[in-house]
């Protein structure tokens, strides 16, 4: 989400209609800061590191000066363009979304603060934005930094405008950097800003509230605020959209790129861009998370919270492109970032996502560009493995509900990202389902985690999976609230699965299969998994592990309680992590080994040996691996009794194993 030096699938799919992959879906990405005179140069620079897809910046829209008046941008931005084409490749230009900096303000008879002080947003007493040196490192002494809020009528007709003109330069995408509400700074979180006049009759026009006087701020039992939440993330996400009706009106082929922050956790509600609502109206999501820190400090459970968040945004795009703007290494002592870069590189290509990697905690430049080029001549030597669309084959459904995050985030993350690691670290087939992709669910079993807040269209939807034969896992407090947050009089859920008593563990066979757990075992295999995931992993241990015994009991009651039949099956250690999709029709297994990691002193795994791959097959074929960095090879098998199985002797960081 910073600012910085700058410039810079696929889907678990069962839904809608499947986005044409085109260059955002192969992009290995770079950033520089464009200048008058170097577009030549930056594209030379990025060509030596096999970059494809070079981010530029000269942010048109986040400095006051270019935002009266961009003519010269422009024109180094349309270089910059025809640069990159005689180079075959493509680049994507940084603007600001909601924030702009007047350099030395302080000094100057204008900016933007003192022309336009209506524009600004604000927090409940009114006080405005605006922001100086040392509010972020991006913000130098004596520059004004302010953050405006998107239903200023004016401001959001030059902005439009500055959109086209740019989109008319030949560029091939519009990169718009954190779309905020000004939540973030410090003494700026509570705020849920902003409360300028614009916003505030925007609100009243829409729901007939004062938003100054008629919320709790805060209080998610409140049905006021929680209106108020939903209305900021309608607002950022329809901001995104006239973005990208703006630049294809005058460019059809120019792509809208939004630079998001939070990921699936509470941030996205609280500064109001969230993914899940943004992925529809935009091309692609560059996604700044970082969850557990940079590659160099995560510990091996941060590793797999940045999985379950990557799967995520995966499901959300439907797909769309996922970029990963995250960051490996910043002078971390005892980290080669060389090692710290590899392993992130490894873990985002497993998810399916592309990879950004920049220097320190900037958008431009590399920790080593050596590394950097020998990881993405491989990434483009096997682009087809990773960026190909993945579909599910016989999958388990884990179910993001976006309302009941928005409403009771930190106890529904902390259920899914369980639910989640559950399968994950069981070597199952999972598949992340959503509200959008409900309806044409194809898998044997849905695992709803504490999902609360529900539709009646969700229910309908679920009771169709229910008559159906399917099997519904219901955790927590699923379907006690409606989507808009009310509490029902009555549960539709415990009615639809015939739940007499709420409070007790139930399980059903027949018509009706499902299990029904009052106390969620994601989110109590989470809490477990924080007390001592990391300690066995890093000595690669697991016999005593209390987590081991929850997640074997789950498991073998899922089994005993659906029809599910894995089509692949993988034998290895809780610290592997593996995604089981068909690719180009072929079953593919991704695998990211996480066993001996420790943070600040190891990013070099612990390698996994023996892992036993047995894939369902009518047919004797070939199984093919090709391991992290390394080459295709031939792995030997045996067919029988129409599954083909094999021994992977061993697994360094990660490796793609598959049938042909």
């Amino acid at each position: 989400m910073w600012r910085r030096i700058a410039v810079g699938v696929l889907l678990l799919g069962t839904t809608s209609a499947q986005t044409q992959q085109d260059w955002t879906h192969f992009v290995r990405i770079g950033g520089h800061s464009l200048r008058s005179g170097n577009a030549g140069e930056i594209v030379r620079s990025a060509g030596e590191t096999f970059v494809f897809g070079i981010e530029v910046d000269n942010d048109i829209t986040g400095r006051y000066e270019s935002w009266l008046d961009p003519k010269a941008k422009l024109a180094d931005i349309r270089e910059a363009a025809r640069q990159a084409h005689a180079a075959g490749n493509h680049a994507f230009v940084y603007i600001a979304g909601t924030e702009c900096i007047t350099a030395d303000a302080a000094r100057r008879p204008h900016s933007m603060a003192k022309d336009h002080p209506d524009w600004l947003q604000r927090n409940l007493k009114g006080e405005p934005a605006v922001f100086g040196g040392g509010s972020a490192f991006w913000i130098r002494t004596g520059d004004e930094d302010v953050w405006i809020t998107p239903f200023a009528p004016e401001w959001r007709k030059v902005y439009m405008e500055r959109v086209r003109q740019i989109a008319a330069t030949g560029i091939d995408g519009i990169y718009v950097d954190i779309p905020y509400w000004m939540t973030h700074f410090e003494g700026w979180e509570d705020t849920w800003a902003s409360f300028d006049d614009y916003t505030v009759a925007a609100f009243k026009a829409k729901t007939g509230l004062n938003a100054r006087a008629d919320l709790k701020l805060g209080d998610f039992r409140d049905a006021n605020f929680r209106r108020w939440v939903d209305f900021r993330i309608e607002a950022l996400t329809a901001f995104m959209a006239e973005i990208a009706a703006n630049a294809k009106a005058v460019n059809p082929k120019c792509k809208t790129i939004a630079e998001i922050y939070p990921g699936i956790e509470e941030p996205a509600v609280v500064v109001g861009s969230d993914v899940y609502d943004m992925y529809p109206v935009v091309d692609a999501i560059a996604h700044e998370y970082d969850e557990g820190g940079r590659a160099a400090v995560r510990e091996p459970l941060h590793w797999f919270d940045n999985l379950v968040g990557m799967y995520s945004f995966r499901a959300f795009a439907e797909g769309k492109p996922s970029w990963m703007l995250t960051y490996s290494w910043d002078n971390d002592e005892g980290v080669k970032p060389a090692d710290a870069m590899k392993h992130l590189a490894m873990a985002q290509l497993m998810a399916g996502a592309n990879t950004w990697d920049a220097r320190g905690h900037v958008m431009s430049g590399s920790n080593d560009f050596a590394a950097r080029a020998e990881i993405f001549r491989w990434i483009k030597e096997h682009e087809k493995v990773f960026f190909q669309p993945r579909r599910p084959i016989r999958p388990i459904g884990v179910y993001f509900s976006d309302k009941t995050r928005n409403y009771f985030a930190n106890s529904f993350i902390e259920s899914y990202r369980g639910a989640m690691m559950l399968l994950m670290q069981s070597h199952l087939e999972f598949q992340v389902v959503t509200p959008r992709t409900l309806r044409a669910f194809a898998g044997e079993a849905l695992v709803l985690p504490d999902a609360r807040c529900l539709g009646d269209g969700e229910v309908d939807s679920l009771r169709a999976l229910a008559a159906s034969g399917k099997t519904l896992v219901v955790t927590g407090e699923t379907g006690r609230y409606d989507e808009t947050g009310a509490e029902r009089s009555r549960n539709p859920v415990h009615a639809l699965l015939g739940i007499a008593n709420p409070g007790e563990k139930t399980s059903n066979r027949g018509p009706r299969k499902s299990l029904y757990h009052p106390q969620c075992p994601g989110r109590d295999y989470y809490r477990q998994l924080q007390k001592e995931f990391n300690g066995k992993a890093a000595g690669g241990l697991q016999a005593d592990a209390g987590f081991e015994a929850m997640r074997a009991a789950f498991i073998r009651e899922l089994a005993q309680a659906s029809d599910v039949k894995p089509s692949v099956e993988v034998s290895a250690s809780p610290f592997v992590s593996a995604q089981i999709a068909a690719v180009d029709g072929k079953p593919h297994v991704f695998l990211a080994n996480f066993k001996g990691l420790r943070g600040k002193k190891v990013v070099v795994p612990i390698p996994e040996r023996d892992v036993k791959i047995s894939f369902e097959s009518g047919r004797k074929g070939v199984v093919r691996m090709l391991p992290f960095l390394g080459s295709v090879t031939d792995i030997r098998a045996e067919w029988a009794e129409d599954r083909l199985a094999c021994v992977i002797p061993e697994i360094g960081r990660g490796a793609v194993v598959w049938v042909e």
